[in-house]
Parts: structure tokens; C-alpha cells; sequence
């Protein structure tokens, strides 16, 4: 398997695997030691593991994390514990919500002092001009505080399996259909190289 096989491998199994194990697991409970969890709790409980793993073993193999997947398994960490440690999946449901609010404040606080977060991350990726970068980040600031209200208004009035397919597929897609609707962009604002 090529070295970009197995990243992709490590970046989107464990949300893969989340959700087979959410369909295999969704409506059982189980007792342990007293207490009775439903399939969800035992699936974040072996998710949080998982991606710490994952993150892990994408380090070793290209010897640098980017901020994202930092922030991403602090997060995961911190309220899938919460979760299992209260029994209670709001915490894990909220995690996206906080992701996206974190994401979007920092790229606002950028733009605020007339930077562009985005390109730190992303320069080498796609090759912009200065406009095309400050458009680019004032797009993805909204479009992150969009997702937050988005996933906050899915899993406070949507059942949980229809918050796992919003999480699973829905966000995926919005991404995906927010990046093709700045081709525009790339068109009027690329350059040759990433300078």
C-alpha cells in the first residue's frame, strides 16, 4: 500500500469504523458493573482510543500534525471522556459544534488584524494570490460558524441516528460542496506558484 494510501487509511478509518460499529451497536445496551450503557457510549468509548491511535501513527508516518488534527484529538478526547465518564452522548454530540466555533474564531481573529490563518495552513496546497486568500478565509470563517449552529441545531432536535449520518455524511458532503463552489475563486485568484 502507498505511503498516501495509508494516510488516508488513518484520517478517515476511525469515522468509518464509528459509524459500522454505530449500526451494529445502536440499539443494544449493556450492564457493566452496575451500570447500563447504551451502544453509543461503548462505540465513543472505543473511538477515543482509536483516533488518539490514528493520530499517533500518522505522526510516525509523516513526522508532522497539523494544528487541525491537534485541536481535533484534544477534542475528541476531552468530551468522549465526558461522555463515558457522565453517560451521557451530548458531550461527544457538542464536540463538532466546538471544532467548528474554535476553527471559525480563529481565521475571524486573523482577519481581524488583515492576516490570512488559512494560508499558514494551506499555502502550499492552493496556490492564491493575496485577494484570493482573504476572500478564501472570510468564506471558510462563515462557513465554520455555519457548521457549529448547523450541528447544534441537528443534535439538539434530531435523533441520534440522525445526527451519526449528519456527522458521517452530511458534514463530509457540505465540505465537499463548499470547496466546489469556490472554483470561481481558484480560477480568478490562483497563481502558478504558492507565493
Amino acid at each position: 500500500m502507498s505511503r498516501n494510501g495509508l494516510k488516508t487509511i488513518l484520517e478517515i478509518g476511525p469515522v468509518v469504523l464509528f459509524f459500522a460499529a454505530y449500526l451494529m451497536l445502536r440499539d443494544r445496551t449493556f450492564d457493566i458493573a452496575g451500570t447500563e450503557y447504551t451502544g453509543f457510549i461503548l462505540i465513543t468509548a472505543a473511538f477515543v482510543p482509536l483516533i488518539a491511535l490514528s493520530t499517533f501513527l500518522l505522526w510516525r508516518l509523516t513526522g508532522e500534525l497539523s494544528k487541525m488534527q491537534i485541536v481535533t484529538l484534544v477534542l475528541v478526547v476531552v468530551f468522549g471522556g465526558l461522555t463515558v465518564w457522565f453517560n451521557d452522548e451530548r458531550f461527544f454530540k457538542m464536540k463538532p459544534t466546538l471544532i467548528y466555533l474554535i476553527f471559525g474564531a480563529i481565521l475571524g481573529a486573523g482577519l481581524l488584524q488583515g492576516k490570512s490563518y488559512l494560508r499558514m495552513v494551506m499555502g502550499e496546497a492552493i496556490p492564491l494570490d493575496e485577494e484570493g486568500w482573504m476572500k478564501l478565509t472570510r468564506r471558510f470563517c462563515a462557513f465554520f460558524f455555519g457548521l457549529a449552529v448547523l450541528n447544534e441545531i441537528v443534535w439538539r432536535t434530531m435523533s441520534t441516528d440522525a445526527w451519526v449520518n449528519f456527522k458521517t455524511f452530511g458534514l463530509t458532503a457540505a465540505i465537499f460542496v463548499f470547496f466546489v463552489t469556490q472554483g470561481k475563486l481558484f480560477r480568478d485568484h490562483g497563481t502558478q506558484s504558492g507565493d
